[in-house]
């Protein structure tokens, strides 16, 4: 007799990532709206400095446009960091459930990272540092989670066997954020300069020790 093996088929339901995408581009689309001329020289970021010139001020981290982008950066981060741990056999299938614990982990490293922060800062009274520091961070990982959020649309509805998109994207990333340090030294080089030796101690202990405990603690857990 021949012999029959049965293999569970998982449907995988994805409307709950459907609804999150169309909420991202939601608030995309009314801050387009709502703060017109703001968002056209938020766009120009990636050519242009005006757009950080203009909303230099340290106020403009809790501006309703700036946390609503912030918003779709955690949705954009959540979603590349699932679809990274799909892709390398961490996770067996997308779900809403693993969806939250990534964006409950992200959220409390970003909250926990910058409440440590503001308390470095304060003690060592470089408040303006910090908040224009941050700032700025906000503003270009914000504009790199918009731009790939298009991608994470197209790999999230697609299993792709190769992970070189992956590791393009990665590597974009990884540039962005050394170009972004680059941007800040140039900007506020008198303000770093007369503060050198906290501004090695701020980058050493909270801007490179995190990251080099999280990668340590995930690829030893």
């Amino acid at each position: 007799m021949m012999d029959i093996t049965l293999t569970q088929r998982v449907i995988e339901n994805k409307d709950w990532a459907t609804l999150l995408f169309l909420l991202c581009f939601g608030i995309l689309a009314i801050n387009r709206n709502v703060y017109e001329v703001r968002f056209a020289e938020y766009l120009r970021l990636i050519v242009s400095e005006k757009y950080t010139k203009i909303y230099k001020d340290s106020s403009n981290i809790k501006n309703s446009f700036t946390i609503s982008l912030f918003f779709v950066q955690l949705i954009s981060g959540t979603f590349f960091v699932q679809i990274c741990l799909k892709s390398f056999g961490y996770i067996n299938h997308y779900s809403l459930i693993s969806f939250l614990r990534i964006l409950n982990f992200i959220t409390f490293f970003i909250l926990a990272k910058y409440l440590i922060e503001k308390i470095v800062a304060i003690a060592f009274n470089i408040e303006e540092f910090s908040e224009q520091f941050n700032l700025q961070k906000v503003n270009y990982r914000t504009y790199v989670s918009l731009l790939i959020l298009p991608a994470n649309l197209i790999l999230f509805y697609n299993d792709f066997s190769s992970k070189i998109p992956l590791f393009i994207i990665m590597l974009a990333l990884m540039i962005t954020n050394i170009i972004l340090y680059i941007i800040f030294l140039r900007n506020y080089q008198n303000l770093i300069l007369n503060r050198l030796f906290y501004f090695i101690l701020y980058l050493c202990t909270l801007e490179i020790a995190p990251y080099f405990f999280l990668y340590y603690w995930f690829t030893k857990s």
